[in-house]
């Protein structure tokens, strides 16, 4: 029964970590866009609110994305089980 605990407590740190990275990630690439073209006050706080809220919002279904296929390959073995 521990293993099981410790299993999803696994799980959970590596889903956070992957969430946190795939959040950083965007947060770097969305730099390099040039949004100043968009926003009125592109140094402003809302600018950069709005930009924090676009790398979570991306960065959260990338990391979807990611996990839910590896979720999927792991389950592919029961199929051969």
């Amino acid at each position: 029964m521990e293993d099981i605990y410790f299993s999803v407590g696994m799980n959970a740190l590596l889903a956070m970590v992957i969430m946190l990275l795939s959040v950083y990630l965007a947060w770097v690439l969305l730099q390099e866009l040039k949004l100043e073209v968009f926003l009125k006050q592109p140094k402003g706080r809302r600018a950069i609110l709005l930009r924090l809220m676009l790398a979570v919002a991306i960065g959260y279904l990338f990391s979807r994305f990611v996990l839910d296929y590896w979720e999927w390959s792991a389950s592919l073995r029961l199929l051969v089980e």
